[in-house]
């Protein structure tokens, strides 16, 4: 697993050594959904993005598992099988008789997919050639009970140099730019990016130049602005704070770079050094092959940490066979020899996994966190609504928390995995990447932040219901007076009821002075009263401590 044979190796421009047989992206851009009004409940976007009308360019993908089954493809199948049961019916639920016995039912993952953008054609840099991907899939995924949608995006081109496919890692999945060169280019963004239809009319064009758009829409909404056709992809969804009309907002949920996986297909990948891995598992860019990007102490144990090796041969520093697996949090890459058509087959080959169980790997990695920093936003917006002072407003916390607990509650039941698969490969790969997202320690923060509303809502609970006793106390308190002053009239032992009015008001007042003086006296020692019968209960020196207890209220 270690390369150290590759730095001694002589210097070689990668980019113009090493080219690109096949070359494959997937980006993932996961988004907080939002309500149209702020404040208000989200609504039923199950049924308004699955809704078919003009306005709407998605469409639902037909479940491979409810059609014909002679058409059942042997890569579904393959892709079923290589997860665990809970998994499986996370993803594709389970079929109408056995729905109708478990109480499972159908997924609760939703896919839609819009097909009228057919090619992206991306000029990277002010004076190089634009370059055209073929679009795969534009997917958006959707999560029962989760305000989370996932847009994903995948395009393809073959043979292109190295370096060209590590500048579409690094630029092409930039939800909007960080900062601008002299020139008024965006730093670290393509030059232009356009949506081509399949007649070749370009749908939308970037605007990453703009950089007053996106300085006045900070300065007005303090959020980012989202560059056009990233805008144009997510229609009818709309960005908040802006005035667009839509189905439902949405709104950045992470930092501006989509997780990006890549598909290699080398010409010759033992011409790889290991600067090149290091910027591949970044998608930091292209760079001197030579050269690692940072100081050598901080990839020490680069193989360690990022690479997945089960499927490589190494001998003499050099590349001989099998597929090497890349991860960060960012990026998760795919590496392996093109002339070797078990790596580049669509269909059974470890394309075929890359674009089917590895994807499904890293989505269900992303969502994870996507779905955790959407509970901790929730969590914070709710407290931060929070006004004591204002019983609505107590009410309305008390609502969204409770809210949020069923939902929190239903996440881990239903969407919660460690482990999706007993396949070696699958389930290295899916804890590689689990690992340096850090979702079990975020896991742990969102759960304990659950906890503390939970405990916050049992406080209030049982401060309510204290207060609630001491007014019945106080209550049954007053009320004893005119118990015991009432009932003397009624006694046998006085026969005072047949006397006239104003004897009996005599001696009810006369009854109430002494009454209510015993029974605040008795309130004030109350505490004392108190200690005295639980020294009385005590078996142990019963008589010393009843004796002291006594002396105490005298």
């Amino acid at each position: 697993m270690n390369d150290v044979g590759d730095l001694t190796r002589p210097s070689t421009p990668a980019g113009a050594a090493v080219r690109v047989k096949h070359f494959r992206q997937i980006l993932l851009w996961p988004v907080y959904l939002m309500p149209l009004e702020d404040g208000g409940d989200i609504p039923d976007y199950w049924a308004d993005i699955t809704a078919e009308n003009p306005d709407n360019p998605w469409r639902e993908v037909a479940d491979e598992f409810t059609g014909d089954p002679t058409q059942f493809q042997e890569r579904h199948y393959n892709e079923f099988v290589a997860f665990l049961p809970p998994v499986q019916r996370f993803l594709y639920g389970q079929g109408l008789g056995k729905a109708v016995r478990s109480g499972y039912g159908e997924s609760p993952i939703r896919v839609m997919r819009r097909c009228d953008i057919d090619k992206v054609r991306v000029t990277l840099s002010k004076n190089s050639p634009p370059l055209t991907l073929n679009i795969a899939h534009l997917d958006l995924y959707l999560f029962f009970d989760i305000d989370v949608a996932m847009l994903a995006l995948e395009v393809y081109a073959d043979d292109l140099p190295l370096s060209v496919a590590q500048e579409l890692m690094f630029q092409l999945g930039r939800a909007y730019p960080a900062a601008w060169e002299a020139d008024g280019s965006a730093r670290h963004c393509p030059w232009r990016v356009e949506w081509l239809s399949a007649a070749g009319d370009v749908l939308s064009t970037s605007d990453y130049e703009q950089r007053q758009k996106y300085l006045t829409f900070v300065c007005q909404h303090r959020g980012p602005c989202v560059a056009t056709h990233w805008e144009y992809a997510m229609r009818p969804l709309v960005l908040n704070h802006t005035d667009q009309k839509g189905l439902i907002r949405y709104r950045q949920l992470e930092y501006y770079r989509m997780p990006v996986m890549a598909f290699l297909a080398l010409e010759a990948p033992e011409r790889l050094t290991r600067a090149d891995y290091v910027r591949l598992t970044l998608a930091s860019g292209p760079g001197d092959s030579d050269k690692l990007p940072f100081d050598e102490k901080h990839y020490a144990d680069f193989e360690t940490k990022h690479c997945y090796d089960s499927f490589r041969e190494v001998s003499d520093g050099q590349d001989r066979s099998g597929t090497r697996y890349l991860a960060s949090g960012h990026a998760f890459v795919a590496i392996g020899n093109g002339t070797n058509p078990s790596f580049t087959n669509l269909e059974h080959g470890y394309l075929a996994r890359f674009r089917h169980q590895h994807f499904l790997l890293f989505l269900i990695a992303h969502f994870h966190r996507a779905a955790l920093l959407m509970f901790s936003d929730q969590l914070a917006a709710a407290v931060n609504r929070l006004d004591i002072s204002n019983p609505e407003a107590v009410a309305a916390f008390r609502y969204r928390i409770r809210q949020a607990l069923e939902t929190f509650l239903r996440f881990t039941h239903r969407y919660w995995f460690t482990e999706v698969s007993d396949q070696a490969q699958s389930r290295d790969l899916f804890a590689l990447c689990r690992r340096h997202l850090g979702i079990d320690q975020l896991y742990g923060e969102v759960r304990h932040e659950v906890q503390d509303m939970s405990s916050y809502l049992e406080t209030e609970a049982a401060r309510r219901q204290n207060e609630t006793m001491v007014r019945l106390t106080v209550v049954t308190t007053f009320g004893l007076i005119g118990t015991v002053a009432t009932g003397v009239l009624g006694m046998n032992l006085f026969a005072l009821a047949e006397e006239p009015v104003l004897v009996r008001i005599l001696a009810f007042i006369l009854v109430v002075i002494p009454t209510t003086l015993i029974t605040l006296y008795t309130v004030r020692i109350s505490r004392r009263l108190s200690e005295f019968f639980d020294a009385l209960s005590n078996r142990s020196g019963a008589l010393s401590a009843t004796w002291r207890a006594l002396r105490r209220i005298w």
